[in-house]
C-alpha cells in the first residue's frame, strides 16, 4: 500500500495532466483532502505534504478534529447539513458546499450575520436525479438562487454535485458537462452575489474526467488515505 505522500504525489500528477487537457494548470485546481473517518496524525501527515484543503461529511467530525489541526487549513463541509447545526461550524469552515434548500440558505446567512462574515456557499445539485442522494434537481435551481440572491450574508460560489458510483468514469462524463454547462448558463444571468468560479465535483473514481470537464475543486479521500475502516 503506497504512503499518503506517495498518493498525494500520484494524485497531483493526474491533476495536472488533466487540466492541462482542460487548458489549464494544476494551479487552477483546488485538491480537498477528505478525511471522514481518518484520524489526526494522518490527516497532519497529508497536511505535512502541503494539503491546504480538508473536507468533512458531518458537523460532529470538524468539531472533534478543529482545534487539533493547524488553522491556516481551509475547511470544507461537503456533506448534507442539517439547518440545526449550522450554528456550530459557521465560524469554522470556509466553504459549504450542499445547499440544497431555502432554508438552509437563510439559516447559514442568519448564523453567518451573527458571527459578521460572509459565508461562501456552494449548491448541490443532483444532476443524475437519484433518489438516494440530496441535491436540488436542475429545474431547482433557478428558483432557488431567485429566492436567495438578495441574502447579504451568504454569496453562492458555484456548484457541487456527487455522481453515480461508476467503475467506469466515462460513464459520469454527461453529468460532468451538465453541471458546468449549468453554470455557464448561470453565470449568463449576471446576477449580484451570484458567482459560478467554483465546480465543485469529482471523487477519487472519476476526478480525472471531472476535471477535464471542468471541475476546478475535487473531493478526494479514499485515493490519499486508502480504504476506511467504518468500524472505528
Amino acid at each position: 500500500m503506497n504512503s499518503i505522500k506517495a498518493n498525494i504525489e500520484e494524485i497531483r500528477d493526474k491533476i495536472r495532466i488533466a487540466a492541462e487537457k482542460s487548458g489549464r494548470t494544476e494551479k487552477d485546481i483546488t485538491l480537498i483532502a477528505v478525511t471522514k473517518t481518518i484520524d489526526i496524525p494522518r490527516i497532519k501527515e497529508a497536511i505535512s505534504c502541503n494539503i491546504c484543503h480538508i473536507g468533512e461529511n458531518k458537523v460532529q467530525e470538524i468539531m472533534k478534529k478543529y482545534d487539533a489541526i493547524d488553522s491556516n487549513i481551509h475547511w470544507h463541509l461537503i456533506g448534507h447539513l442539517q439547518t440545526n447545526k449550522v450554528k456550530y461550524i459557521i465560524d469554522k469552515v470556509d466553504l459549504i458546499h450542499s445547499v440544497d434548500s431555502e432554508r438552509l440558505a437563510y439559516k447559514i446567512n442568519e448564523m453567518a450575520e451573527k458571527h459578521n462574515k460572509i459565508m461562501d456557499i456552494l449548491l448541490q445539485v443532483n444532476i443524475a436525479k437519484e433518489e438516494t442522494k440530496f441535491g436540488l434537481m436542475v429545474e431547482e435551481v433557478d428558483p432557488l438562487i431567485d429566492k436567495i440572491k438578495s441574502l447579504k450574508n451568504i454569496h453562492v460560489k458555484g456548484l457541487m454535485t456527487i455522481v453515480p458510483y461508476d467503475p467506469n468514469p466515462e460513464n459520469n462524463r454527461i453529468h460532468f458537462r451538465n453541471i458546468k454547462q449549468l453554470s455557464v448558463d448561470i453565470a449568463k444571468r449576471n446576477i449580484d452575489n451570484i458567482s459560478m468560479e467554483v465546480l465543485s465535483m469529482g471523487m477519487t473514481n472519476d476526478y480525472e474526467v471531472a476535471i477535464e470537464e471542468g471541475s476546478n475543486m475535487v473531493r478526494i479521500g479514499t485515493g490519499i488515505f486508502g480504504q476506511r475502516n467504518y468500524n472505528v
